[in-house]
């Protein structure tokens, strides 16, 4: 059974206007979105900023409430839980967040960081049981007990978000929502974070939905990748199947634009026209159409489901599935 399911949730936020600030349209973040993630897996998941990564992240764990759809999380439907029982349920799922300098409280030490979520579900039986876990947890994501009375400014961005890492695992969960752990970070300490995080999961059978605009360190730590434009999944695949052979028009966009160490495996550079539509207003059909190389009429008018085109690589793209017929028989 998958640890996590999601089917086809969707976020819209009201976009309101005059007056009465009455809701005149909705930016559709997170549209028709559907995932699974099994025990000990990492899914990638990637796309440029604004296409939605972000929002179905904190989504999926409720920090944002869905519009619609559904959130399984060990076969419980989580988007029906009221608050006391999600709080409870909160041990289960954690999040590591983006800037490692705002996800801190600047006027709690390390150990009221860390120990907090200990308190709320009431994990230590005694100050020193707590205290002891708390080193403990330093200690395994490369910090030690002389910083525990520290506080978070008196850390570079790289031990912050060692501390985030320390805070979430806090509470032994089973899924982190990893959203773009490490792209505020310099290159060397990136993969300093990403070896711990490996070395984690491998540890406690941890479950990742690693969320980055980097396809190069999706394709290093998931197994599997999913790639988001503009609220919606256009591709999903193994990761060296995804990285070997893109389908979308999209995907290949972004692989062009990762730098590769060989030179005579140099990528054609792919440069997209314009620029993402609002999400607002989204374009008719494929909403990437307006910026596909490989733009058909049918293209303008029907948005193309995900279809499997070969085991495990799921694609939406009229192209790319040899769809390309007449509108009303597509």
């Amino acid at each position: 059974m998958n640890l996590l399911e999601v089917k086809n949730l969707k976020v819209f936020f009201p976009v309101k206007h005059g007056l009465f600030s009455r809701v005149k349209a909705h930016v559709k973040a997170v549209d028709d979105v559907s995932l699974t993630v099994a025990p000990g897996e990492t899914v990638g998941l990637v796309g440029e900023s604004g296409c939605g990564k972000t929002t179905l992240g904190r989504a999926i764990i409720r920090l944002i409430e869905p519009t619609a759809g559904s959130v399984l999380f060990e076969g419980e439907d989580i988007t029906r839980l009221s608050g006391a029982e999600l709080r409870r349920r909160r041990r289960r799922f954690q999040m590591i967040f983006q800037d490692p300098y705002g996800s801190l409280n600047p006027r709690m030490t390390v150990e009221q960081i860390v120990g907090e979520a200990i308190d709320i579900h009431g994990l230590a039986e005694s100050s020193s049981a707590r205290r002891k876990r708390i080193v403990e947890l330093l200690e395994s994501v490369g910090l030690n007990s002389t910083h525990i009375q520290r506080y978070p400014h008196e850390f570079s961005g790289g031990q912050r978000q060692r501390i985030g890492i320390a805070r979430a695992l806090a509470v032994e969960p089973k899924l982190i929502v990893c959203d773009e752990p490490v792209s505020a970070l310099d290159v060397s300490v990136q993969a300093q974070i990403i070896n711990l995080l490996q070395e984690l999961q491998q540890k406690h059978g941890m479950a990742y939905l690693f969320i980055a605009h980097d396809l190069a360190v999706v394709e290093h730590i998931s197994r599997r990748v999913m790639v988001m434009y503009l609220g919606k999944v256009v591709e999903i695949a193994e990761s060296r199947e995804l990285v070997r052979n893109p389908q979308h028009p999209y995907t290949r966009a972004l692989l062009s634009a990762v730098p590769v160490v060989d030179p005579a495996s140099k990528r054609q550079r792919i440069v997209l026209s314009g620029d993402v539509p609002s999400p607002i207003h989204p374009p008719s059909g494929c909403t990437f159409h307006p910026r596909c190389p490989l733009v058909q009429d049918i293209c303008r008018l029907e948005m193309p489901p995900l279809r499997e085109i070969s085991p495990g690589h799921w694609v939406a793209c009229h192209v790319a599935t040899g769809m390309i017929l007449s509108p009303k028989n597509a």
